[in-house]
């Protein structure tokens, strides 16, 4: 680290610095005054999450690093105003449980839940527009931005979906906080859950014995006193994050907090830079670089050394614990390649990260019939093969991020129940990248929980 970095770790930023900064995939906005009109009224709202809530959930995520716990964070890829009602959340809330019941018992170690929720309203593009039967309009970039419809006046980029998504943001908090902590996420609710879903699951034989000893642990629990009561047992910490694409909204929600006297961007616990807007001179970088909060950044096979060092020194100048989580999106036929160099760069410089895999991105494809899916395999295969590189680096991966959804949608072919390209017309409801459904979802947490059963047993101690 320079000398001088230390003390230069905020120099010349303010929550507006990114405004001189140049830009990615950023909408262009027709009616200025309406835009600051709404910046003015989402400054004044209240804040979506705490920062003390943000400042436990980093040292959580440091814990992760040490290989003492494993993040679970998963959601859709974009959410929709149109499916903002009570069971959608409760549904991807309630999956999210059951996956983490499944990783706690495989990993042995606490599971951190972080959901793609309350504020994953926007989404880059690869291009800027779309074509359709010979008409070329703007991309849909995300409900906050403008409407997927496919004609003039919808994709037209309106700033009062800002505040819509703020609201709706508010709607789903206030249920994630209630399910959290009001009984819903009672541990053994959750385990009966996952009980009727290995009886419907053609691989129940399989899944069988690690549903027994889950049972078995719970009623040794119960037995050294912990009862349905216990808040061990009924309640648990949740937290939401969303990819800090829309910087308008992102500002207009930041806040300065009153104990540390630190800037936080109130809109979510976590926030991510995706693999579009990750350069080190952006806009998006300038602006996380003054927030308190946990950061991600996607790193991909075209990411380089020399900028993930950039990244480092920018984000985390100080080197803290539980600051940066890299988050490798790298596809199944890649990851043995691109990620050991990404990993031995940053063990070499003694840098402190937590790493995901995100199997997802990299292993998008389209049909004959131009319908983008992604395969179960491919994906169990990414997070397999991620697990793989830790293994032989001696090192506990940190966690996986998955795109889904606790709804029967069919969107990825494959997984036991064997959907095929045919079966996809039959619920494919996502404006943007297909997501698990809710059996895959659990299909998933139940193959990892084997594969993290032998890892962490083998490598109980890290290597330094």
């Amino acid at each position: 680290m320079h000398p001088n970095r230390e003390s230069a770790v905020h120099a010349g930023w303010t929550p507006s610095s990114w405004r001189s900064h140049p830009i990615r995939q950023a909408p262009h906005y027709l009616d200025a005054a309406a835009l600051d009109s709404v910046e003015a009224r989402l400054r004044r709202y209240p804040p979506l999450v705490f920062a003390g809530e943000t400042r436990r959930l980093k040292s959580q995520l440091a814990k992760a690093a040490r290989g003492e716990a494993f993040v679970l964070q998963g959601g859709a890829c974009a959410e929709s105003f149109n499916e903002f009602t009570a069971d959608i959340v409760r549904d991807t809330f309630r999956v999210l449980l059951q996956m983490a019941v499944v990783l706690t018992f495989g990993a042995k170690v606490p599971v951190i839940k972080i959901g793609r929720m309350a504020g994953q309203y926007a989404k880059p593009r690869s291009s800027d527009t779309e074509t359709q039967n010979g008409v070329t309009l703007p991309c849909y970039r995300g409900d906050i931005i403008n409407g997927p419809e496919f004609t003039e006046a919808a994709r037209i980029p309106d700033p009062a979906r800002m505040e819509t998504g703020y609201f709706q943001s508010v709607g789903v908090m206030n249920l994630l906080r209630a399910f959290a902590s009001g009984g819903y996420a009672n541990l053994h609710q959750v385990h009966r859950w996952n009980l009727g879903f290995v009886k419907r699951s053609p691989l129940a034989e399989r899944y069988q014995d690690l549903a027994q000893r889950i049972d078995e642990t719970l009623s040794f629990m119960g037995a050294c006193g912990f009862n349905q009561s216990a808040p061990q047992i009924n309640e648990t910490e949740f937290y939401t994050s969303h990819e800090a694409l829309l910087l308008p909204y992102e500002q207009a929600l930041t806040r300065i907090d009153s104990l540390s006297e630190n800037w936080y961007d109130c809109s979510a616990h976590f926030l991510w830079i995706g693999d579009r807007t990750r350069q080190p001179d952006g806009a998006h970088v300038e602006f996380l670089r003054g927030v308190g909060n946990p950061i991600g950044i996607k790193v991909g096979p075209t990411t380089t050394l020399e900028d993930l060092e950039k990244l480092l020194d920018i984000l985390n100048p100080k080197d803290e614990a539980g600051r940066i989580t890299l988050i490798s999106r790298m596809g199944a036929s890649k990851v043995g390649d691109f990620l050991p160099p990404l990993l031995d760069k940053v063990r070499g410089s003694g840098r402190t990260v937590t790493w995901l895999c995100d199997p997802m991105h990299g292993n998008t494809i389209a049909t004959a019939d131009k319908i983008k899916t992604r395969s179960f395999d491919s994906i169990l295969g990414e997070v397999k093969g991620f697990f793989s590189v830790f293994q032989q680096a001696g090192l506990r991966p940190g966690g996986i991020h998955i795109e889904m959804t606790g709804q029967d949608v069919t969107e990825c072919v494959g997984g036991a129940h064997r959907l095929t390209e045919a079966d996809l017309a039959g619920r494919y409801e996502t404006f943007c990248d297909p997501r698990l459904n809710a059996e895959q979802s659990l299909e998933m947490a139940f193959l990892l929980a084997e594969e993290l059963t032998g890892h962490f047993r083998d490598h109980g101690a890290l290597r330094e």
